[in-house]
């Protein structure tokens, strides 16, 4: 299921209780940093699924089962993912790896493995004296390859300012001869600041996500759908961290707070 908004179709809100209560566990100050880690990949393994469902290319197959051996009728006929499309997946270094692994584990087991690659991008907020995000630096990064035709899927856990997403698409896309058959950004919670600059600034990209903050939003606009008042909205603070958000999800992750 997914919430109805305003935004136009490139912007995919899962609306699903169990997914929402595991993002609420996720940002309580009751939660341990030893908890995280666990709620993290129960939520990534739901979007991936989702988006696998929605996005990734299927064919008829015909499969054998274990009883196939004494019931010669015992085969699996019907869809499957298909197995010659490749899946990229790029791990944004800063978020944590966490993201992007259990992308890459869950997928092994759905698809053949020598098509399922998992890149790293060091990419790294760039902020001003008073704290402001001013860009994002790239360094010291690991990339396989191309990604001509493949799904290429970007797990930032928080879609805060959208400069994460447009920055790792543009990476891609410098050095593919074709385009890749999709491109998904994959965030646990994701505002109205990053949605708006990832649907203007990368016009491939699709974005899914677990919840929609836009928790600093006047009360007026609140009480409408998403997207009704789009340049009104606001899910993020004067440091650029999302509200209500996680508090810090990176750190959380790594319990490293730099």
């Amino acid at each position: 299921m997914e919430l109805s908004h305003g935004y136009g179709p490139r912007l995919h809100i899962l609306d699903e209780a169990a997914l929402l209560s595991i993002l609420a566990r996720l940002g309580s100050p009751e939660t341990s940093t030893a908890e995280v880690p666990h709620l993290v990949r129960a939520a990534y393994a739901r979007l991936l699924h989702a988006v696998l469902d929605a996005r990734f290319p299927t064919e008829e197959a015909r499969l054998p089962t274990r009883m196939t051996a004494t019931e010669p009728r015992a085969f699996y006929q019907g869809r499957v993912l298909c197995r010659r499309t490749r899946l990229v997946i790029c791990a944004v270094v800063r978020a944590g790896i966490l993201p992007a692994q259990t992308c890459y584990e869950l997928a092994c087991q759905l698809l053949p493995p020598e098509n399922v690659r998992i890149d790293y991008l060091n990419l790294s907020r760039e902020t001003d004296a008073a704290g402001h995000v001013t860009g994002v630096r790239m360094e010291g990064s690991k990339i396989g390859g191309d990604v001509d035709d493949a799904v290429l899927l970007v797990p930032d856990p928080m879609g805060a300012t959208g400069g994460t997403v447009c920055r790792a698409v543009e990476v891609y896309r410098a050095f593919s001869l074709r385009p890749p058959r999709a491109v998904v950004a994959l965030h646990l919670m994701c505002t109205p600041e990053a949605t708006l600059r990832v649907l203007e600034g990368s016009p491939e990209t699709e974005i899914w996500c677990g919840r929609f903050d836009r928790g600093l939003s006047p009360d007026e606009v609140l009480r409408t759908p998403p997207g009704t008042h789009p340049q009104r909205e606001r899910g993020l603070n004067d440091v650029q961290y999302v509200v209500p958000g996680a508090g810090g999800l990176g750190e959380l992750l790594t319990n490293s707070w730099v």
